[in-house]
């Protein structure tokens, strides 16, 4: 699900639609997390995706209404020096989804699923090696997206007016959480554990696999 969500999403050029099909893709790597017994890293990838996909759809959004209904990549361009918050909060979002490393939350949930699939009893490296081949693919379509969007020349000439600061404070406080929340499961302190891989404890006790290595040690 996760790739051929993603397959789908880089060949849209609805705005919308690469959104909601990178939805499919991200959906799909939650339940990889489910499959390889990464309960716990399953929903914290579902608490992450959160902000930043909801990001990305009000930024996506904004675009469309700046550009009065406007909803196919091709007709964009050109957008960074005229919706620059827009655009600033939109990166902020797509590096998330594309798993930008140490920086965003979508790198800290996605990455611990892919460890997951590699280093647990039931992960397997072809499991693994796909799961890197998708992400790979969400960094092409997300950047692709920003790229016809926000850089190069208007495509087409469409009379643009501004967003308020009504559509635009949310983008920020979203942008935030799309770049801090994944560090609510670093270890903390001195030994001390990640929080989220043991959210779900309580719930499936041992049947939550742990990676191997953890086990050896």
């Amino acid at each position: 699900t996760a790739f051929y969500g993603a397959t789908c999403a880089i060949v849209q050029v609805d705005i919308k639609r690469i959104l909601a099909y990178s939805t499919i893709s991200q959906i799909g790597y939650m339940i990889l997390g489910l499959g390889v017994g990464a309960f716990s890293l399953g929903v914290f990838h579902f608490f992450t995706h959160a902000f930043y996909k909801a990001l990305l759809f009000l930024a996506a959004g904004t675009v469309i209404h700046s550009l009065h209904g406007e909803q196919n990549v091709f007709n964009m361009g050109g957008l960074r020096s005229l919706l620059p918050r827009t655009y600033l909060t939109f990166l902020a979002g797509a590096a998330s989804l594309a798993g930008f490393p140490l920086i965003t939350a979508g790198f800290f949930s996605k990455d611990g699923i892919l460890w997951s699939s590699l280093t647990t009893q039931f992960g397997h490296p072809a499991i693994y090696m796909l799961g890197l081949f998708t992400a790979f693919l969400t960094a092409v379509y997300s950047f692709r997206l920003i790229f016809i969007v926000f850089w190069g020349e208007r495509r087409k000439d469409i009379h643009l007016h501004p967003p308020t600061r009504l559509l635009e404070w949310p983008l920020m406080v979203l942008a935030f959480f799309a770049l801090a929340a994944g560090y609510l499961n670093i270890p903390h302190g001195f030994g001390g554990g990640a929080w989220w891989e043991h959210f779900l404890e309580p719930v499936f006790g041992r049947a939550e696999a742990k990676p191997l290595v953890h086990a050896a040690s």
